[in-house]
C-alpha cells in the first residue's frame, strides 16, 4: 500500500469544510496520538493567516510553503494524526509524500452537505463570496480525481456528524490491520 517503516502517520484529505480538523482530533484523541492541523503550522510559520499570504503572495507561493510544511511534517519519526489543506493535493509532490508516508482518509463530502453545515459560517472565506455552492462545485470538479488518487480509503463524511465519520475511520483502521491493542495505532503491513 505505501512505503512505510514502524511510523505510522494518519492523513485526513477533503474539501474545506468536509472535517477534517474536528475529525482529526477525535481520532487523535481516541488514538493517543498528537493531531496536527498542516494550517495552523503554515500559519505559524509565515507569521499571517493563509489568506493575507495568499493575498500577498499568490497562490504559487503559498503551495511552495504548503509543500515544504507537509514534507517535513510528513517526516517525523513520531506517529500523528494529519489534517490538511483543502488544496494539498494539487501538487503531485503532496500527493506522493502523502501516500508514501501516512495512511490517507478521504472525507467524500458533498459541495452541498458542506454548504448546508457551514452557511453560518463567518471565518471561512470560501463562505464569504457570492456563491459558496458554486465555488465548492467547482473545487470538487477540480480536486476529487486528486482526492480519489491519493487516499488510500474513502470514507463518506456526507450529512454524518464528526463522531460517526470517527467511528467509520476507526473501524477501517482496525480492519485494515493498523491499529493494535485499545485502539492505539500499530505498526502498517504492507
Amino acid at each position: 500500500m505505501h512505503e512505510q517503516d514502524a511510523v505510522v502517520h494518519f492523513s485526513l484529505i477533503g474539501l474545506p469544510g468536509s472535517g477534517k480538523s474536528t475529525i482529526g482530533r477525535q481520532l487523535a484523541r481516541q488514538w493517543h496520538l498528537p493531531f496536527i492541523d498542516s494550517d495552523h503550522v503554515i500559519e505559524q510559520r509565515l507569521g499571517c493567516t493563509i489568506k493575507q499570504y495568499f493575498a500577498e503572495h499568490g497562490e504559487a507561493a503559498f503551495r511552495d510553503v504548503e509543500q515544504q510544511v507537509l514534507a517535513e511534517l510528513l517526516a517525523a519519526t513520531a506517529p500523528c494524526v494529519l489534517s490538511t489543506g483543502g488544496g494539498s493535493v494539487l501538487r503531485a509532490a503532496n500527493r506522493q509524500a502523502l501516500q508514501a508516508h501516512s495512511t490517507v482518509f478521504y472525507l467524500q463530502s458533498t459541495p452541498e452537505d458542506i454548504a448546508r453545515r457551514l452557511r453560518n459560517d463567518t471565518t471561512r472565506p470560501l463562505m464569504q463570496g457570492d456563491d459558496p455552492l458554486q465555488r465548492l462545485q467547482e473545487l470538487l470538479a477540480v480536486r476529487e480525481p486528486l482526492y480519489l488518487a491519493t487516499a488510500h480509503y474513502v470514507v463518506d463524511a456526507a450529512r454524518q456528524n464528526a463522531s460517526q465519520v470517527s467511528r467509520k475511520i476507526g473501524m477501517q483502521a482496525e480492519l485494515a490491520g493498523l491499529l493494535t491493542g485499545q485502539g492505539s495505532p500499530g505498526a502498517a503491513g504492507d
